[in-house]
């Protein structure tokens, strides 16, 4: 009887499992495989060395260190600094000694059209005397720069050379974070060298004029110049730049490619007239941080602009140290490092407006950009003339008088000058120095009347002063005392 009823509840659990839904499988993707894809493009892409020419005896080299010279061997470099003449310490006979050409590095590139144009980085080039590209089927050509734009680390070279394998080109504005890329290149040398990884950022903000793509591909010295490449066979970047810890140089699995519609652009640019142009618009910036666009009532978007250059379109137009500028042609300026981006791209002589913050309020100002150039903005002031003080006790603040004189030389109407600084001011990092032009939307022309402001003010409420530390122009959040 018992047995009868073990036999049947046994039957009944087999009979049940057999009649369970099948457990969910999990959904597995196999992992991609790049074979026929960089058996494809991989011709589009080249080797460049770039060499020097010094003196024989002048070469940099690694006599003293054979274990380098025995790895120079291993890749065929010869290793330098051995059986060279003697350097005379008498330059006059130095400029006697013959010239020869030395290996200075190496990088990468690709094709950008079948009749030889190469696509490379800028700092590739740096300090050549002679180019020499080499393709996949080892014809080495001649380059010539055509040219090169550092802002941008963008070259182009030509080839004399016809039928080649040129690249095509996609669009790095439809890429997703988390997709396949690869990059082809020379790192160390070691060309025709594959590596693959991720997208694991966009519009990552590290240069001035770019926001690059970030990729967790193995990227090292001498991949630089080669292209980024999506899983359609198309260059989406310009592998440029890494981050990187210690001596070596080498990958941490975080690198940057220039968009290809910006390499692209500044390479017309150069194909055409051999430089790139762009406006200029004449301000210093900063960034609107999140206290300071709390204290004043904003939120943290735009550039503020620290310092107006005399002559400049924007101070002819009026713009002054302390605006905000929130929109350029109608592009809002989110980063700091949107407004040389869009002034930038802009043709000089062009009339645009430059939508600013002002004292509470926002306003249109038109201005003519100019082209832009390579001089250098001019330096500050001199130390400051102390006349009397005045201490503002809910600020921490002692401050004195500007001489007329010293006014006009730092190209202000009013302000005072920082003598002492304690409690909240010394919590708000001002310093001794400083010049104080206004209190919220206010101009300040004197010590007394700065007082009277800062005795209106809610002590539970953050202010801010708008101060100037040498010729650079900052908003600073401050919270009166009690």
């Amino acid at each position: 009887m018992m047995r009868s009823y073990f036999t049947a509840l046994a039957a009944a659990l087999v009979l049940g499992l057999a009649n369970a839904p099948a457990p969910a499988r999990a959904d597995v993707h196999d992992l991609p495989d790049f074979a026929d894809l960089v058996e494809k493009v991989g011709p589009g892409v080249v080797n460049i060395r770039i060499t020097e020419r010094v003196k024989v005896g002048a070469e940099r080299g690694s006599a003293d260190d054979p274990d380098i010279d025995e790895l120079m061997r291993r890749f065929g470099i010869p290793p330098k600094g051995k059986d060279q003449a003697p350097r005379s310490k008498d330059p006059r006979r130095n400029d006697d000694l013959p010239d020869r050409e030395q290996d200075r590095g190496v990088g990468s590139g690709f094709i950008l059209s079948a009749d030889g144009y190469i696509m490379t980085n800028a700092h590739v080039l740096e300090g050549a005397s002679e180019i020499y590209v080499t393709l996949t089927d080892k014809r080495e050509f001649k380059g010539k720069v055509i040219g090169s734009d550092e802002r941008t680390d963008v070259a182009l070279v030509k080839i004399e050379a016809n039928n080649l394998p040129k690249m095509a080109l996609g669009d790095s504005r439809g890429v997703r974070v988390g997709q396949w890329v690869l990059a082809i290149g020379s790192p160390f040398g070691l060309e025709n060298t594959v590596s693959a990884g991720i997208v694991s950022a966009k519009g990552r903000d590290t240069g001035e004029y770019l926001r690059f793509i970030q990729t967790d591909v193995a990227i090292n010295p001498g991949n630089s110049g080669g292209p980024l490449i999506n899983m359609k066979g198309e260059v989406i970047g310009v592998n440029s730049q890494i981050i990187s810890n210690g001596d070596t140089g080498g990958s941490i699995g975080i690198s940057f490619a220039i968009p290809i519609e910006q390499a692209v652009a500044v390479s017309e640019q150069l194909r055409l007239t051999g430089k790139v142009t762009r406006g200029r618009l004449g301000v210093q910036i900063s960034e609107l941080t999140r206290d300071q666009a709390e204290a004043i009532g904003l939120s943290p978007q735009g550039a503020v602009v620290s310092r107006v250059e005399k002559g400049t379109p924007a101070d002819k137009a009026g713009i002054l140290a302390g605006d905000i500028i929130l929109k350029f042609d109608n592009q809002v300026i989110e980063h700091m490092g949107d407004l040389p981006r869009a002034v930038g791209d802009t043709k000089p002589g062009s009339r645009s407006v430059v939508q600013v913050w002002r004292k509470g309020r926002t306003r249109d100002i038109p201005v003519v950009v100019a082209e832009l150039g390579d001089d250098a903005a001019p330096g500050g002031g001199a130390e400051s003339p102390r006349v009397g003080g005045t201490p503002i006790n809910p600020l921490g603040l002692v401050v004195g008088e500007l001489t007329d004189q010293r006014r006009r030389e730092l190209g202000i109407s009013g302000g005072v000058d920082v003598v002492r600084v304690d409690g909240p001011a010394l919590a708000a990092e001002l310093r001794t120095g400083d010049v104080v032009l206004q209190l919220n939307t206010n101009d300040i022309t004197g010590g007394k009347q700065l007082s009277e402001l800062v005795a209106k003010l809610d002590p539970k409420k953050q202010a801010y002063l708008l101060v100037m530390r040498g010729d650079v122009v900052r908003y600073v959040p401050i919270k009166p005392a009690g």
